[in-house]
């Protein structure tokens, strides 16, 4: 069956897929489909979230940009990311101690254990890994503990996520990191939704004073997607690319298949029509 997900109202990706669980939640319609092109494909809502053959692709621009840049992140957050990409791409720094997964809807943590063990590689039995099956943005407000790094790895900004998209969400973000942590967050296609990347990041530039946005190419979504790193002292453009993989090679973290030194600075090169969008 054809797979097509729409990126405006005129334009979309689609794939060729035949589907293997659907599961119906109190929040979203959770599904998960056999391709040719992306392996096993989890779909949330009729979107394209993750899929086996090109996560390594969001996970590791997600998470490496900032822990690496950080001098030594411990405590963890993350919001959504119940397919436990993000975790297992952040428990490979080894001074990672505990990682704190929020996440609302218990049947995407299900039909990814169940389904996609290529994307997670049994980081839920991680027990540096606790997970929470709860709102996060209540979690956030409630919490008394303190992180390095926050990463919102959520659905788009619509239904249970809009709120998890405001400058209000930041702010409380904010509250909950130490004096060197960095909000890490995905911005969405430049080429497709310039609306909301500009205002992701007028939200961002409002609340912290470093903010860094950077963009990857994800096979998935169809189409270039942007990043950001929010932070008071954080700047993943104060690293060179040996400075990067001397860190990498100190700090022992492998299994990657996109980031690197050369990569690090190449997702930092802005185009001038991006350039001019973000100011």
């Amino acid at each position: 069956m054809r797979l097509y997900e729409r990126l405006t109202a005129t334009a979309g990706v689609s794939f060729e897929g035949e589907l293997i669980e659907s599961r119906q939640t109190p929040f979203q319609l959770i599904e998960i489909f056999q391709t040719e092109a992306l392996g096993k494909l989890m779909r949330i809502d009729g979107a394209n979230m993750t899929s086996e053959r090109d996560e390594f692709l969001y996970h590791e621009a997600l998470v490496h940009p900032a822990a690496i840049c950080h001098p030594s992140p411990r405590t963890v957050l993350i919001i959504g990311g119940g397919d436990g990409g993000a975790a297992e791409e952040i428990l490979k720094h080894p001074s990672i101690t505990r990682v704190v997964l929020a996440e609302i809807d218990g049947g995407v943590i299900e039909m990814a254990k169940k389904h996609l063990s290529l994307v997670h590689r049994d980081i839920f039995a991680n027990p540096k890994l606790a997970v929470h099956l709860c709102d996060g943005a209540a979690f956030v407000r409630a919490s008394e503990a303190r992180f390095d790094l926050v990463y919102l790895d959520l659905t788009d900004p619509i239904g249970v996520a809009e709120a998890l998209y405001t400058q209000h969400f930041y702010t409380d973000c904010k509250r909950v990191l130490h004096k060197h942590g960095a909000l890490i967050l995905h911005l969405g296609a430049p080429f497709f939704h310039a609306p909301r990347v500009t205002a992701t990041l007028t939200h961002l530039r409002a609340t912290f004073s470093v903010v860094t946005a950077y963009f990857v190419p994800i096979p998935s979504y169809g189409a270039t997607w942007g990043f950001a790193v929010a932070s008071d002292t954080l700047n993943p453009h104060h690293s060179n690319a040996s400075q990067i993989d001397a860190l990498l090679a100190e700090r022992r973290i492998g299994e990657r298949q996109y980031y690197c030194g050369e990569t690090h600075r190449a997702m930092l090169a802005l185009p001038p029509y991006i350039k001019a969008m973000i100011g």
